[in-house]
C-alpha cells in the first residue's frame, strides 16, 4: 500500500513515516508541505492509494485541498489537533474516510490505517467480483444456473464488507452471520411466490441442518449458533456507541447505528459505555436478532443492486 503525507510540519511528516514503516503498512511514495502541491492527476501518477493530510496548511488548508480531490480514486486520511465538530463534519462531507486529532498516537494512527487498508482491499475484491458478473449473461437457463454461484458470492462479499464496517468481522458469529446470508441469498431464489421472511428458529435450524444434517446435532449447534451471533451483534452495537460518543456526526453512525439497531438501544449503551446510568446495574440494551440479519441482508442485496 503506497501512502503520500502533506502536513507543513516536517516532523509530523517524519514521525507519519516512521509509523507506517515500522508497523509494516506500506511505502510513503512522497510528501508535500502544502495542499497547493498536490491534486487528483498528481496523486494517481504517484499512485497514492492513502493520502494523509493535516487541516491547518499556511496557503491552502486540508479541507480545501480534499474539496479540490473529487476525482482522486484513493482514501483520505485527515489529521488535525482541530476537534471542532463542524469542521470534521464538513471534512467528512468531502468523503475522507477518517479524522485523527494531534498531537499524533501511534496506535491510533495504525489502527486507523489498517481499517482503511483493509476497507480498500475489500472494495477492489468487492468489485473484482462485480466485474466478473458484470460479463456473465442470461440468454438461456443454463447460464441462469452458471451465474448463481456468482450471485452468491457478491452477496456473501457484500456482506463480509458489511460486518467489517460494524467491527464484528473477527467475531465467531460473522461466520455464521455469512452462512445466513448464502441461505437467505438461496431461499428467496427458491421461494419467489412467498413474501415472508422465513422465522428467526428457521433460518438458524436450516443452517444448522445444512451443515451437521437433521438431528440432535443441528439442534445444539442451532442453540450455540444464536449465542455466537448474540455476541456478534453486541459487539457491532457497543462500536457503533463507541463511534457515536467519539463524533456523533461519524458517517458509520449515521449511517448504521438506525439501520441496524432500535436508536433508544444504541443510545442506552452509550449512556452505558459513559458510567453514567442512574441504575447499580446497568440496563444491557436489548438485542433486536431478527432485525439485525434482515437489514444486513437487504443492505447487502442493496449494494451489489
Amino acid at each position: 500500500m503506497r501512502f503520500f503525507i502533506a502536513d507543513d510540519d516536517p516532523a509530523i511528516r517524519f514521525m507519519l513515516t516512521q509509523i507506517i514503516e515500522d508497523a509494516d503498512l506500506g511505502e510513503v511514495c512522497g510528501e508535500a508541505e502544502d495542499g497547493s502541491q498536490i491534486d487528483s492527476n498528481f496523486l494517481e501518477w504517484k499512485r497514492a492509494d492513502i493520502l494523509l493530510i493535516d487541516l491547518l496548511m499556511p496557503n491552502r488548508d486540508g479541507i480545501e485541498t480534499v474539496r479540490q480531490l473529487n476525482s482522486y480514486s484513493g482514501k483520505i486520511v485527515m489529521i488535525s489537533q482541530i476537534e471542532t465538530k463542524e469542521l470534521i463534519a464538513e471534512a467528512y462531507s468531502y468523503g475522507i474516510e477518517y479524522y485523527v486529532t494531534k498531537p499524533i498516537n501511534r496506535l491510533e494512527v495504525v489502527s486507523v490505517l489498517q481499517k482503511v487498508k483493509e476497507r480498500i482491499r475489500l472494495q477492489q475484491f468487492i468489485g473484482e467480483i462485480q466485474r466478473s458478473l458484470s460479463v456473465l449473461t442470461t440468454a438461456n437457463a443454463a447460464q441462469v444456473h452458471r451465474e448463481q454461484p456468482s450471485s452468491q458470492q457478491s452477496i456473501l462479499s457484500s456482506a463480509r464488507y458489511l460486518l467489517t464496517e460494524l467491527g464484528l468481522i473477527s467475531e465467531n458469529g460473522s461466520k455464521d452471520l455469512l452462512d445466513m446470508m448464502d441461505f437467505l441469498d438461496r431461499w428467496e431464489k427458491e421461494n419467489t411466490q412467498d413474501a415472508r421472511f422465513p422465522s428467526l428458529r428457521e433460518i438458524f435450524l436450516q443452517v444448522a441442518a445444512h451443515k451437521l444434517g437433521a438431528g440432535p446435532m443441528a439442534q445444539k449447534e442451532m442453540k450455540a449458533a444464536e449465542q455466537r451471533v448474540r455476541r456478534a451483534i453486541y459487539q457491532a452495537l457497543t462500536h457503533l456507541a463507541s463511534l457515536g460518543l467519539t463524533d456523533f456526526s461519524h458517517p458509520k453512525f449515521e449511517s448504521y447505528a438506525s439501520t441496524f439497531f432500535d436508536f433508544t438501544e444504541v443510545r442506552k449503551r452509550m449512556r452505558e459505555l459513559e458510567g453514567q446510568m442512574e441504575s447499580a446495574v446497568p440496563a444491557t440494551p436489548r438485542i433486536n436478532t431478527k432485525k439485525f440479519i434482515f437489514m444486513l441482508y437487504m443492505e447487502s442485496k442493496r449494494r451489489i443492486g
